[in-house]
């Protein structure tokens, strides 16, 4: 089990947050106390500070405790530091470095980049749950409001929002995330934003390693067929990339509705 620290840094044992909001990161996050105990062995080398002449570092234990509570809380950096008897600026500094090394230790297990054998796990799921041939993933953006940073002018203003950053994600058949592309201006379209992330480039140079061309179900004197992604209208049509047929406004054939209602419920 971890240890938790003690009241550290000059407050009186019986005044210490710590101890009591550690213990109830589990409860916050829906979980047992070991899924938290195994998260600090793997990012606690990484979060672990020196201590100085001046000052003694936070824990590893108090930093994943502060990074947990603001990322399943929602809480502001202010109400999190009271939490913790810390300041707002060093809460501010430690959830964005603790969050990096949470993500840097699991991308590798939890999120790897899939290979062409997965590829296919994938487009078959699809294919039994949402009866989508040679489906491999929907891929759709999402704007998350920010306040504007200084002299940035217009780069991060949406339509929908006053200023925003853009979450790209590919997701499969059961909704688990495939990839994920966070911080593309908010002002950009979602076909700008999967053109200049990496997973668009690597989708355009041929690099991502999709399965070739298949031949539908019951429909093998078409041909092989390319793979394809599918989006909403506001991406591209590109080989490997589908989109619904346009026209909402006018009286579209019955084989085009129900294909785009088909294709709609991927995205």
């Amino acid at each position: 089990m971890v240890k938790v620290p003690k009241a550290g840094r000059g407050v009186p044992p019986s005044h210490s947050r710590a101890s009591t909001v550690w213990r109830g990161i589990p409860k916050i996050l829906s979980s047992g106390p070991k899924p938290v105990d195994h998260l600090l062995q793997m990012v606690g080398a990484r979060i672990t500070r020196m201590d100085t002449n001046y000052r003694e570092s936070i824990s590893p234990v108090e930093r994943l405790a502060i990074c947990l509570r603001f990322l399943a809380t929602g809480d502001s950096y202010r109400t999190t530091g009271f939490s913790f008897r810390d300041g707002r600026s060093t809460v501010a500094g430690i959830v964005p470095s603790v969050a990096q090394a949470i993500w840097d230790c699991l991308v590798g297990e939890y999120m790897p980049v899939p290979k062409e054998e997965d590829w296919r796990a994938i487009a078959a799921e699809f294919l039994e749950r949402w009866n989508f041939p040679n489906c491999l993933g929907s891929i759709d953006g999402k704007h998350v409001v920010i306040q504007a940073p200084p002299c940035s002018g217009s780069q991060f203003y949406n339509y929908k929002d006053p200023y925003s950053v853009v979450l790209l994600a590919v997701v499969d058949a059961i909704y688990c995330f495939r990839v994920v592309d966070v911080g593309a201006y908010g002002k950009g379209s979602d076909g700008g934003t999967l053109r200049d992330s990496a997973f668009g480039q690597t989708l355009q140079d041929g690099t991502l390693k999709i399965p070739p061309p298949a031949s539908l179900p019951g429909a093998e004197d078409l041909g092989p067929v390319p793979h394809v992604f599918v989006g909403d209208e506001g991406f591209p049509l590109r080989p490997n990339l589908m989109r619904p047929y346009a026209g909402r406004q006018l009286p579209l054939p019955k084989p085009v509705r129900i294909f785009n209602k088909r294709l709609s419920r991927q995205g």
